[in-house]
């Protein structure tokens, strides 16, 4: 009987011993913490739950000391392992609720707060906490509709407003990367994942969002490369699957389209153009790229009023491209609107200023300046390319037709009309038949100085003194008529 009293005694002695070995440790941890050297303090309140594994309150400073360092989810572990051992310790509730909030489970997170105020109704922090979790919840809800009506600002604002309670919350994270991707903001899409997979490196979804990004800036096989290690860690990840399947799509579709432009099939290339187009609205970039891709095929078929719409729908999406700018540039001046030529060249050039773009810029406007003058070649109804034997027929044909004797008989205000008309003729045949005045004319000079009357001549209509073969073989700059 002495022997066991004496065995009793020396446990006990031994308990004893611990427990103030364990206090000691955690009076360590108490006084780094105040320190703020988180770390040594986890090792000393690590070292007291060692000496004393039934202690509630060593759990619970150990749990603040991993908080303090971010690491939220062995915090939890901690405080749930504090409540367990003392169900009326209130910090570890207020600490569990805590954890569960940054975490972004804010239900889980109201219930301990509501544990607290039951222990201590006049708790403020518990209070407050307990409102931090409803707006958290609500956030949740606003971005939920948010994201399914493709309110994607909204979900951006919903999500940060509640990282500011739930700093901690991947899944929070997650959906505000998504959404800056949707929104074209793709840097700091990218910033927020990788953010995520330098804690976490086999997040499925943040690998989502990185391919997203990618894939939305037109890199799709590196996008690609990103889905399939998504779809790794999580075999049943939908939106991995379905942009996949799509970046595989497009890419075929676009290199499809691009070598039936090459071989000259461009029937085909705008058909695939087309199809791939709707493969998925919301990758801006790519669809950039197959509108203008489209557009340049449209201008090769002659459907000018189509390849400056592609153009501008191209630019719409993004408007920093270049190469969408240039072709529809080109296109207006296929149809001689020189005024939009100029624009579209004027801001491709203020953008890069290179000797292509200057010389662009000044060819368009050039043509808009001789655009504002009268078009001799028009007056004729020749190409500007034409020979001289076919300006010389033009001008015959066309002083025939305004000649004031086929008009001799008209009201005065045709007659009027013809004589403008007939005059126009012979000044632009004095130009045009003249190869320096031609030369001069063709390189944008203004003629009218040079012209003077000499389209106001022609033979007589009245008491005519020359003959109209003289008339013909001299040209319109000898003779004059009047009218009686």
């Amino acid at each position: 009987m002495l022997q066991f009293f004496s065995h009793a005694c020396t446990c006990d002695q031994k308990q004893a011993t611990c427990g103030q070995e364990a206090e000691s440790f955690k009076e360590q941890g108490n006084a780094y913490y105040i320190k703020k050297d988180y770390s040594e303090a986890f090792n000393y309140y690590t070292k007291a739950i060692d000496m004393c594994p039934k202690n509630a309150s060593y759990y619970g400073n150990r749990a603040a000391t991993l908080m303090m360092l971010s690491r939220h989810r062995e915090a939890l572990e901690d405080s749930q392992q504090a409540v367990r051992l003392d169900d009326t310790f209130m910090k570890g509730h207020l600490r569990e609720g805590k954890c569960h909030l940054s975490l972004g489970n804010a239900m889980a997170a109201s219930r301990c707060f509501h544990r607290v105020l039951e222990l201590e109704p006049d708790n403020s922090q518990a209070q407050q906490e307990v409102k931090n979790a409803d707006s958290v919840l609500e956030y949740e809800k606003m971005a939920e509709l948010g994201f399914e009506k493709h309110d994607f600002r909204m979900v951006v604002f919903c999500m940060d407003r509640a990282l500011e309670s739930a700093s901690a919350c991947h899944r929070f994270k997650v959906l505000k990367a998504e959404c800056l991707a949707m929104l074209g903001r793709y840097p700091e899409a990218q910033s927020v994942a990788s953010d995520i997979l330098r804690m976490d490196a086999t997040n499925g979804d943040a690998l989502y969002v990185r391919g997203l990004c990618l894939y939305y800036e037109d890199c799709i096989d590196k996008a690609v490369q990103f889905f399939v290690q998504a779809l790794r860690m999580a075999p049943d990840h939908e939106k991995a699957r379905l942009a996949c399947r799509n970046a595989k799509a497009l890419k075929a579709k676009k290199e499809d389209g691009n070598k039936a432009f090459k071989d000259g099939n461009y029937d085909a290339a705008y058909e695939l153009y087309s199809e791939a187009l709707t493969i998925d609205p919301n990758n801006i970039k790519t669809n950039a790229k197959l509108f203008c891709n489209r557009g340049t095929v449209g201008s090769k078929l002659k459907k000018i009023d189509q390849a400056i719409e592609d153009c501008t729908k191209a630019v719409k999406l993004d408007e920093t491209y270049i190469k969408a700018y240039l072709r529809r540039a080109q296109c207006y001046m296929d149809k001689e609107e020189y005024d939009e030529a100029v624009r579209d060249y004027e801001k491709v050039y203020q953008t890069e200023k290179t000797k292509e773009h200057k010389h662009l810029l000044k060819n368009a406007q050039l043509e808009l300046k001789k655009s504002k003058r009268k078009d001799y070649y028009k007056v004729l109804g020749v190409d500007k390319n034409a020979t001289e034997d076919e300006i010389k027929k033009a001008y015959r044909k066309r002083a025939l037709m305004h000649h004031p004797d086929r008009h001799s008989s008209a009201s005065a205000e045709v007659q009027k009309e013809e004589e403008k008309k007939f005059k126009e003729v012979g000044e632009a045949f004095t130009v045009l038949s003249d190869p320096k005045k031609k030369s001069r004319y063709d390189s944008g000079h203004d003629m009218e100085d040079d012209t003077g009357n000499m389209g106001g001549e022609g033979w007589r209509s009245a008491g005519e003194t020359v003959s109209r073969e003289d008339w013909w073989a001299s040209g319109p700059g000898n003779f004059f008529f009047q009218f009686g």
